[in-house]
C-alpha cells in the first residue's frame, strides 16, 4: 500500500494499523523511519499503545528489545538486515516505510529503494508519503516489483492554510475571493510590490499617508502573530546563525511570551532534562542564554544544536510553553511538531553553490507545519517582503501543488558486493534495472520512441515526394547542400569584417562628434559625449545626446554600420549631464548641424576561394533537377527532411545514453571492483567480503585502508583522527581544508589515506564515476583530542557548533564500530574499542540516550 497525503491528515494510522495486525496474527512489524529522532518519538508513541514489552528501538544510537513483534528502527538498519541475511527478519509479516519521499534524497535516497526491491515479496509493505504530484506513478512501479499495491491519494488537507504576505506594518492575505469564489492575488498586495521595485511609497488610498514598503523586523513580526493570536509559530530562517540573532534580537527587545506560572515549568523541564551535564559543560554550551531564550517563550532550533536542547525545545513546544520557535529548513522534514503558524522569511536559499528561489514542493514542506488538527480551525502560512522575488512569483509558488518524486538510486561498491554475494550475475542487473530510477528513465524512453517513430514516419513521407523526374534528385541535394554551407561561411566572415569595421569606427570617435543612426530603435542625431573603453561586445561603448535632450548609451552590436561623423560641436569641459540647461544648449547646436550620414567603408571581407564556390554553382546550375518545375516545392521538403533527419538522429543518442543507465554504471562499478581485487569471476574475496559490512560514503577507501594495515601502527586517539577525515564534510562554500594532522603518526597515515584516495579516485575517473569523496582533515585534531580524553571546553572552538561537535563525533563511532566487526579479535580491535571509550562520554554519550 502506498498512502499519500499532507501534513496531518492520519497517514500514520495505516502504519499503526500494520503494527496492529502483526500483534493480532503473531507476526512481526518493522516500521522505519529516516531519522534517530523520528524513531524515537514513534518508538515512545508505540510504547503508550501498546505496552513496553510490545515494542522495540533499533538505531544506531540505541538498541531496545530487538526481538520484539513491533520494532521501530531508521531505515538504514532494515536495509543492512537484508543484505545480511539476519535472522530477526524470521516472521516479518509487514514494514512500514515512513517519509518515503525521502528515496529522493542524493545521499541516502537509495536506500529506500533497496529495501522494496530486496525485501521478501511475502512481506506486505505500507510507503507513507508526504503529497507528491507523481504518487500514481510511484504506485505502478511498487506494484512491478511487489505485486497488487493499493494507492490511497488525499490532497484535502484536515486544517486549511490561509496565505499571508507581511509588508512594512501590514499583515495582507496574499489572496481575496471574488465574485464565484475564485482566488486572485491581493491588489493591495500588488501596489506595495510595485513601490518596492520603483524604490518609493505605497500610492495614497483613503486619504492615509504612503508607507515606504520594507521588510518587517523580526521581533515585529512575533510581537503581530502574538497580538493577531497566531502562535505558536515555526518562523523559518535559512541559516543557523541568523536564527540565533534572531532570538537574541528578541531577548534585547524584551519580547516575553510567556506567564510566571510557564516560566517556572519551562525552567523545572529544562533543568531535568540537562541534570547529567556537568556545569562546565552546560557553560560551554552556552546553556544560560538559551534558557533566557526559552524562559520568555522563544528558542532556535537547527543543526548546530546538540540533540538534547533541540529535544527540549520539541517537548516544550509541542505543551505551549515555548510559543516561537526560529528554525532551519531541516525542521521541515524532521520530527513531527505542527505550529498555528508558519513564516517563511526568505524564498532565497543558498545551495552551497549559488542562491536559487524555493521550489513549489519546498514551499508546501515548510508551510505544510501549518495548522494543528483537532486544535486549530486554521493554519497560517506568513512570507515576508522579499528582496529579489516579486509578489506574483510569491503567489505562483503558494497556489502551485507540484511536488514530483524522483529517484536518486545509483550502484555503490557496497550495493555491488552485496549483490554479488547473493545473487548470480544476471539476477544483479535486473534488481539494478528495477530501481524506480531505472523505471522512470524507461518511461521516457517509451515516450521518445513513440517521438521518433512519428518523427521517422514524417521523414520517409518526404523522402518519398523528393523524388525528381529530371533526374538524380539525391545528387542534386547534395550540391545544394554544399553551395549553402560554402555561403554560410562566407557570410559568416562577411559579418566578422562588418563587426570588426564597426569596432575600429568606434574606436576613431572622439567627443563633440555628431553621428546620424539611420536605422534601429535609436535612430536619430546624436552628439558623442564619451567613449568608453571596449569590455565586452554588447558593453556600452559610446555614450551620447539626443536632439530631444537624453542621455543614450550605445554598444557595438546596436550599430548596423561603421559609424561616421557628419559634423562636430564642442562640448564645454565642464559639461555635466545632470545640468538641464547644458543639455538644452548642446541640444540646440545639436539640431543646427548640416550634412547626411554616411556609414565609413569597413574594407574588403576576408571571402573564401570564389573559385571553389562558383564551381559549386555552375554545377548545380548545369543539374537536370534545377530546371524542374517544382523545384521550389521539393527545396521545401528538403529542409524538413533535413531538420528531422537531425531531430531522429538526436534522439537515438537520447535513446542510447538512457536505455540500461543504471545496468552500465553497475558493470563500472563491477569493473573498479575487479581491478583493485574484491570480486574475481562473480566471487568476492577476503576483502570483498569486508565490504559488505562497511555503510559508509568512502566505503571503499575504508577497507582498502584497513587492508593496507594503514590504521594498524596507530594510537586510539590517532586512529579516531584519521578515520575522522572518512566521515567528516566541511560546511558551506569553504577553500579546501589544510590537513592539519595532530601527531607526526597521523600526518603520515593521512599521506598514505591520500596517495589510496587518488588511485581509487583515478579508477572511477576513467569510467565517469564519482562515488569516493575525498577525506577532509576539518575534524581531525578535535577527533583527537575528545578520543584522548579532554574536557570539551579544551575541544570546541569559539566558532564551533555543539550540533556539528555531537553529530561528527557520533558518525566516527558508527564507523569505528564496523571497523571492530571486520576486525575481529585483532590488535586493531582492542584500539578501536579503546578509542569508541573515548569518544562515548560526556556530552557525546548524553545525546545518544533519547530515551
Amino acid at each position: 500500500m502506498l498512502v499519500a497525503a499532507p501534513t496531518g491528515a492520519g497517514k500514520t494510522v495505516v502504519g499503526e494499523f500494520a503494527a496492529w495486525l502483526a500483534l493480532r496474527g503473531g507476526g512481526k512489524t518493522f516500521y522505519t523511519t529516516p531519522i534517530k529522532a523520528l524513531s524515537n518519538q514513534k518508538y515512545g508513541d508505540f510504547v503508550e499503545l501498546h505496552g513496553a514489552a510490545q515494542v522495540g528501538l533499533l538505531t544506531g544510537d540505541n538498541s531496545i528489545n530487538g526481538d520484539a513483534p513491533i520494532v521501530v528502527m531508521t531505515t538504514e538498519v532494515l536495509r543492512n538486515m537484508i543484505y545480511e541475511d539476519s535472522p530477526a527478519l524470521g516472521g516479518l509479516r509487514y514494514v512500514v516505510l515512513d517519509e518515503v519521499h525521502y528515496l529522493q534524497n542524493p545521499y541516502r535516497g537509495a536506500v529506500w529503494e533497496e529495501i522494496l526491491i530486496h525485501l521478501p515479496v511475502d512481506v506486505l509493505t505500507v510507503s507513507l508519503s508526504a503529497t507528491v504530484s507523481n504518487a500514481e506513478e510511484f504506485g505502478e512501479w511498487v506494484q512491478t516489483l511487489r505485486g497488487r499495491t493499493e494507492v490511497v491519494i488525499e490532497e484535502h488537507r484536515p486544517v486549511e492554510i490561509r496565505h499571508w504576505y507581511f509588508v512594512a506594518d501590514e499583515l495582507l492575505p496574499m489572496f481575496i475571493r471574488r465574485a464565484g469564489g475564485k482566488a486572485s492575488p491581493n491588489p493591495r498586495a500588488r501596489e506595495y510590490d510595485r513601490g518596492r521595485r520603483r524604490g518609493g511609497a505605497r500610492p495614497e488610498r483613503g486619504g492615509r499617508r504612503p508607507k515606504r514598503p520594507r521588510i518587517p523586523r523580526r521581533s515585529d513580526v512575533v510581537d503581530r502573530l502574538s497580538g493577531e493570536g497566531m502562535l505558536p509559530a515555526i518562523y523559518f530562517i535559512f541559516s543557523r546563525k541568523g536564527c540565533d540573532e534572531a532570538v537574541r534580537q528578541c531577548l534585547r527587545e524584551a519580547v516575553t511570551l510567556t506567564s510566571g506560572q510557564e516560566r517556572r515549568e519551562i525552567n523545572e523541564h529544562a533543568y531535568e532534562r540537562v541534570a547529567d551535564l556537568s556545569p562546565g559543560e552546560l557553560d560551554i554550551l552556552g546553556f544560560a542564554e538559551w534558557l533566557d531564550g526559552l524562559s520568555n517563550g522563544i528558542a532556535a532550533h537547527h543543526a548546530g544544536m546538540i540533540p538534547p536542547f533541540k529535544e527540549i525545545v520539541e517537548e516544550l513546544f509541542s505543551r505551549n510553553l515555548v510559543k516561537v520557535v526560529f528554525a532551519t529548513e531541516t525542521l521541515a522534514l524532521g520530527i513531527n511538531m505542527p505550529a498555528r503558524t508558519v513564516v517563511v522569511e526568505s524564498l532565497m536559499k543558498f545551495t552551497g553553490e549559488r542562491h536559487e528561489q524555493m521550489t513549489p514542493g519546498e514551499y508546501t514542506q515548510l508551510s505544510g507545519r501549518a495548522g494543528r488538527r483537532g486544535i486549530d480551525e486554521l493554519g497560517h502560512s506568513v512570507v515576508l517582503m522579499q528582496r529579489f522575488v516579486q509578489f506574483e512569483a510569491i503567489t505562483r509558488l503558494a497556489s502551485t501543488r507540484t511536488y514530483p518524486l524522483r529517484s536518486s538510486f545509483q550502484p555503490s561498491y557496497n550495493m555491488a558486493v552485496n549483490l554479488v554475494r547473493n545473487y548470480n550475475r544476471e539476477e544483479s542487473e535486473h534488481l539494478v534495472n528495477s530501481s524506480l530510477a531505472q523505471w522512470q528513465t524507461d518511461r521516457d524512453v517509451v515516450r521518445l520512441e513513440q517521438a521518433r517513430e512519428r518523427s521517422a514516419a514524417y521523414l520517409a513521407s518526404y523522402r518519398e515526394r523528393l523524388e525528381c523526374d529530371r533526374g538524380d534528385f539525391d545528387e542534386y541535394a547534395r550540391l545544394w547542400e554544399q553551395v549553402r554551407s560554402l555561403e554560410g561561411r562566407a557570410g559568416n566572415q562577411e559579418a566578422a569584417a562588418r563587426r570588426r569595421g564597426i569596432q575600429e569606427a568606434v574606436d576613431g570617435l572622439r567627443k563633440g562628434d555628431v553621428l546620424d543612426i539611420p536605422t534601429g530603435k535609436k535612430r536619430g542625431r546624436y552628439a558623442v559625449l564619451q567613449i568608453l573603453p571596449a569590455r565586452s561586445e554588447r558593453a556600452p561603448r559610446i555614450v551620447a545626446l539626443s536632439g530631444e535632450r537624453t542621455v543614450v548609451r550605445f554598444s557595438s552590436t546596436e550599430l548596423r554600420e561603421p559609424p561616421a561623423p557628419v559634423g562636430r560641436i564642442e562640448v564645454p569641459s565642464d559639461f555635466t549631464t545632470k545640468s538641464s540647461r547644458a543639455r538644452r544648449e548642446l541640444a540646440r547646436q545639436l539640431s543646427q548641424v548640416n550634412g547626411g550620414g554616411r556609414s565609413r567603408a569597413s574594407g574588403p571581407a576576408e571571402t573564401l576561394d570564389q573559385g571553389e564556390l562558383g564551381e559549386l554553382r555552375r554545377r548545380l546550375e548545369s543539374h537536370p533537377c534545377h530546371r524542374c518545375p517544382e523545384l521550389g516545392r521539393h527545396l521545401h521538403f528538403l529542409d524538413r527532411a533535413a531538420r528531422l533527419e537531425r531531430e531522429v538522429t538526436g534522439m537515438d543518442r537520447r535513446i542510447h545514453r538512457r536505455t540500461g543507465t543504471l545496468a552500465r554504471r553497475f558493470n563500472q562499478v563491477l569493473e573498479v571492483l575487479e581491478q583493485l581485487g574484491y570480486v574475481a569471476g562473480w566471487q568476492l574475496t577476503g576483502k570483498g567480503k569486508d565490504l559488505t559490512g562497511v555503510y559508509n560514503e568512502s566505503d571503499l577507501l575504508v577497507v582498502e585502508a584497513l587492508e593496507q594495515e594503514l590504521f594498524d601502527e596507530l594510537s586510539p586517539s590517532e586512529l579516531a583522527a584519521v578515520c575522522s577525515t572518512l566521515v567528516f564534510e566541511t560546511r558551506g562554500p569553504e577553500s579546501e581544508a589544510v590537513a592539519d594532522m595532530p601527531t607526526k603518526a597521523s600526518a603520515q597515515a593521512w599521506a598514505e589515506l591520500m596517495s589510496l584516495w587518488a588511485g581509487i579516485h583515478n579508477q572511477e575517473r576513467e569510467r565517469g564515476l564519482e562515488l569516493t569523496r575525498e577525506p577532509d582533515p576539518g575534524f581531525a585534531r578535535r577527533a583527537h583530542q575528545w578520543a584522548a580524553g579532554a574536557p570539551l571546553e579544551d575541544v570546541l572552538g569559539a566558532d564551533d557548533a555543539p550540533g556539528d561537535f555531537v553529530r561528527s563525533t557520533k558518525q566516527l563511532i558508527d564507523l569505528l564500530r564496523q571497523l571492530a566487526e571486520i576486525a575481529p579479535g585483532t590488535e586493531l580491535e582492542a584500539k578501536i574499542r579503546t578509542a569508541l571509550e573515548g569518544l562515548q562520554r560526556g556530552v557525546v554519550a548524553y545525546s545518544s540516550l533519547d530515551l
